[in-house]
């Protein structure tokens, strides 16, 4: 009995449905954090967010991240500072590599649609996005 039920928790691992490098330009646009999970179970919900991220990616894979603040008249507010991304795919997972003049870092693309995406960074937590419509788009 305990080899069936490890027997089927690994057929149920083996079959997550897999991001794929084709579906990376999804990724472009405006996204809105709607919740985060700690690796601890605890959980945090966004009603309302300050900012909202950019994110731009090219057909070589490589592009951008950057915060802006939707402002109340529907323009946006941003500064240069922005984190160099690289999509990559390791093992069979796609992973956003970050990069800036301080730091890099990871992220596991664990689901993205055209309103949805999930990011797992290399602490285990958990980001889940919704897509932000804005006029720039």
């Amino acid at each position: 009995m305990k080899y069936f039920v490890l027997l089927v928790f690994s057929v149920i691992i083996s079959c997550k449905e897999q991001v794929s490098v084709k579906e990376i330009s999804k990724l472009n646009g405006y996204w809105e954090i709607e919740k985060v999970e700690l690796p601890d179970g605890n959980s945090k919900e966004y009603k309302i967010n300050e900012s909202i991220d950019h994110f731009e990616l090219n057909d070589s894979l490589k592009g951008f991240r950057k915060k802006v603040i939707l402002q109340l008249d529907g323009k946006l507010l941003t500064n240069d500072v922005k984190e160099n991304i690289e999509a990559i795919i390791t093992d069979g997972l796609l992973f956003l590599n970050y990069s800036t003049d301080y730091a890099e870092w990871k992220e596991e693309v664990l689901e993205l649609s055209d309103k949805k995406l999930v990011l797992k960074n290399e602490s285990g937590i958990t980001y889940f996005y919704k897509r932000k419509h804005v006029d720039n788009e």
